[in-house]
């Protein structure tokens, strides 16, 4: 714990982005806990810590409230017993620290070897997860929406993903969506405008929030969808805006089916 509180009062250089030309990410709480999770990681890894980069929603100045951070922490080889031990420790102890961000950092490990090929890396923490949604990822960070706390350019280390390497991951989320529409109904109604814009116009980095104003714009009968879910992300939503999203959700899942459907004819790829 006295590591990680001296952590946060550390002073630290600016993090690099790619496109953030003002320099500005996050909250200052999001700031805070990043740093000293970059701080645990030092100690625990030291010579073995390869690269930190932060992507995902915080790494979008439109982007909706998000109550994750992403990450990935890039390693120079294997780790032992004893440092996967001490990383479930500093992540436990940032949770203690950092209530409630700290236990929402969503870290990825992976080999800096496995970040330079196109192959889905497999987690060094837990060896049953893949990232199935590696060629979105990869496309993210070297489009410069990613914050750089540690490590090169990103662009020196994550091969570039082609249109049908992220289809594939395109659908595999769509897939994850429909397991899921009762779980997380508003994050579906959401994610859903982001598969419907990409698959649309090819452009996969995009937030949800941006993808949600065009979906907004371009199916006003959906309109009362995607504003409840921005509500539910905003932790406004009713009890009845809940259970409008739960009725609701499955129909627009189909809408968008077919309007991905379309968009695929459209560009030949169906």
């Amino acid at each position: 714990m006295s590591e990680v509180s001296n952590a946060a009062q550390q002073e630290s250089q600016p993090a690099r982005t790619g496109q953030r030309v003002d320099g500005e990410w996050g909250t200052p709480g999001v700031q805070a806990v990043c740093r000293a999770l970059l701080e645990g990681l030092k100690v625990v890894l030291g010579e073995k810590l390869a690269g930190v980069y932060v992507f995902g929603a915080v790494a979008f100045p439109d982007a909706a409230p998000t109550g994750d951070i992403d990450l990935h922490v890039l390693l120079n080889g294997m780790l032992t017993d004893r440092e996967k031990s001490g990383l479930q420790s500093l992540h436990a102890s940032l949770a203690q620290a950092f209530p409630p961000l700290g236990g929402e950092l969503d870290a990825y490990y992976l080999l800096l070897d496995d970040a330079r090929r196109t192959t889905p890396p497999r987690h060094q923490l837990w060896a049953d997860v893949v990232d199935v949604s590696w060629a979105l990822h990869r496309e993210h960070i070297r489009a410069g929406r990613c914050i750089v706390l540690h490590g090169p350019d990103p662009k020196e280390v994550y091969p570039a993903a082609s249109w049908p390497e992220l289809e594939d991951a395109l659908h595999g989320e769509l897939r994850y969506v429909e397991n899921h529409l009762g779980d997380y109904p508003d994050y579906c109604i959401l994610n859903l405008c982001r598969l419907m814009y990409s698959f649309e116009t090819h452009d996969v980095v995009v937030s949800k929030a941006a993808a949600a104003t065009w979906a907004y714009e371009t199916f006003p009968e959906w309109r009362r969808h995607i504003e409840t879910a921005r509500r539910s992300y905003a932790r406004q939503a009713t009890a009845q805006d809940k259970e409008f999203m739960r009725s609701e959700v499955t129909d627009l899942f189909g809408f968008a089916c077919d309007r991905i459907r379309e968009s695929r004819e459209r560009a030949g790829t169906e």
